[in-house]
């Protein structure tokens, strides 16, 4: 298995012989205002970074893709440019909150996973998302996280945008996922608590599930993740954490 980390929550996934695109963003850093958000993030256009890889290689990428996954429509996972366009005809996999939008974009092939669903040799379940506190995931709208398994792979959990809840606890034990993929950032509007993992919520993933291996994605490229790698990766070691957390920089490709 192998997970590319491009920027933010978009990555590609190879598994079970077939490579997936997750929570595709392709626009050029600085196009779009800024969110609001705590004194260090304002003023700042997004996204904050350009993708690590040229016009022509992400082409090349979108040319060998056999099916794109979306957690959730916000353009921070979800976003194409007049020259940078995903095909019509590629398998479009989706919560079903999302699918008459993206039919609406001309998709001939959305397929919206209620609970789970079988592709190609892998097994989708989707489970849900708490993207905020009681107050703020109302406001935020539904989201989704997946797992996805395949023969002779780890199993893979992909958070979606949340923070740790009732939820993800019961994700990590029902389904015992050997990779946990978590959107972190720990981002923030200027009140209330994060609308994506921080670091106390990755901690209590490590507690919760001893046996998982995080990577953490969604930092550091959009101007309301406030939380740094380098703030992340303090915390973790303070704690003795480090070595079951790696901490994906832009362009970094992990095999497992």
């Amino acid at each position: 298995m192998k997970i590319h980390l491009l920027r933010h929550s978009t990555f590609l996934i190879s598994i079970g012989g077939k490579q997936i695109i997750v929570d595709p963003m392709f626009m050029t850093s600085g196009i779009k205002s800024p969110i609001p958000t705590k004194k260090n993030g304002k003023g700042k256009s997004n996204p904050l970074v350009d993708l690590p890889v040229s016009e022509d290689e992400l082409k090349n990428i979108i040319n060998s893709l056999d099916a794109v996954l979306i957690t959730h429509m916000h353009f921070d996972h979800f976003y194409e440019t007049e020259n940078i366009t995903l095909p019509r005809d590629i398998p479009v996999l989706c919560q079903p909150a999302d699918a008459d939008r993206l039919n609406e974009l001309g998709f001939k092939q959305v397929i919206p996973i209620d609970m789970n669903f079988a592709w190609k040799g892998i097994t989708i379940n989707r489970v849900k998302c708490s993207h905020g506190g009681l107050i703020l995931k109302h406001i935020m709208g539904e989201g989704s996280g997946f797992v996805l398994k395949a023969k002779e792979e780890p199993s893979v959990y992909i958070s979606g945008d949340t923070v740790w809840d009732s939820s993800v606890k019961k994700t990590l034990l029902e389904q015992k996922p050997e990779i946990s993929i978590l959107y972190a950032g720990g981002a923030k509007f200027p009140i209330g608590r994060s609308i994506t993992m921080d670091k106390a919520d990755i901690e209590k993933v490590c507690n919760c599930a001893p046996d998982t291996k995080i990577i953490t994605v969604h930092m550091e490229a959009i101007n309301h993740c406030l939380l740094t790698r380098k703030e992340l990766g303090d915390y973790l070691n303070q704690k003795q954490l480090s070595s079951r957390v790696k901490i994906l920089d832009d362009g970094e490709l992990f095999t497992i």
